[in-house]
């Protein structure tokens, strides 16, 4: 089986548990959402009233609510039928379609912005979906995108004698990293694939895309007392980097 499928058949697994734990704000998971890689994502998306937004790996819906409820007319497609399941029934007000970034059932120049919040690195190559991007997106709209932080992906832990530490490793082999995904009833295998800051530049430039912004992630302050251990973890070493782009 391809890693790519491994990465569908895992999210249509976990999809349910996934959706449960974000909403019932457990102590968990949630944290590199809400309290990381959302606040960076959303300041980047900026005023979206009336804006028609493509959430590009929408998963269970989560930021097609919170878009919606600033004023967007949002649509979401997403490659896991479980997380489109559990969208369609979360937020209504918004259309959900089941498929993939590298082929777009959307008309040329129909969004204002393209959303895509931790899905590009779960794509070999971006090629195919840089291009839908670029065909989808009116001129000098926006793609501002997520993923895991191309260096922090490299951390690996070492052992000096007693002591344990992190360093970079194989940062410029640019290949899956496969993890195991652990919930409390199913588990499955996930994987991202890394690529340099180069190697993406050099994809955003190749299909006509300016950087206009770019911020790793930081957790927002409150996170200190309710997240102590995840907090510390993140505050100074980036776990995600949102990009802000336009088509030129």
């Amino acid at each position: 089986m391809k890693t790519e499928e491994k990465i569908k058949e895992t999210y249509n697994l976990l999809a349910q548990e996934y959706s449960d734990l974000r909403k019932n704000k457990e102590k968990g998971g949630w944290f590199y959402n809400e309290y990381l890689e959302m606040p960076t994502t959303l300041k980047m998306l900026g005023n979206v009233k009336k804006k028609k937004i493509l959430d590009m790996g929408c998963g269970p819906g989560f930021y097609a609510k919170i878009l919606s409820e600033r004023g967007a007319i949002v649509k979401g497609i997403d490659f896991s039928s479980s997380l489109i399941e559990i969208a369609r029934k979360e937020v209504p007000e918004a259309e959900f379609t089941l498929g993939n970034a590298e082929k777009l059932p959307y008309k040329s120049e129909e969004f204002e912005i393209v959303l895509s919040a931790l899905m590009m690195d779960h794509l070999k190559s971006w090629d195919k979906a840089l291009k839908e991007v670029k065909r989808v997106l009116k001129k000098r709209g926006l793609f501002v995108f997520s993923i895991k932080n191309p260096v922090t992906i490299c951390l690996q832990k070492k052992k000096w004698f007693f002591k344990t530490f992190r360093e970079i490793d194989r940062y410029f082999d640019e290949d899956w990293r496969i993890a195991k995904w652990k919930g409390k009833r199913v588990s499955g295998e996930g994987a991202h694939h890394h690529k340099t800051y180069g190697t993406i530049i050099k994809y955003l430039v190749k299909y006509g895309f300016e950087i206009i912004d770019c911020e790793d992630t930081k957790p927002l302050s409150s996170a200190k007392n309710i997240f102590p251990r995840e907090y510390q973890k993140t505050v100074n070493s980036p776990h995600f980097c949102t990009w802000k782009t336009v088509k030129k």
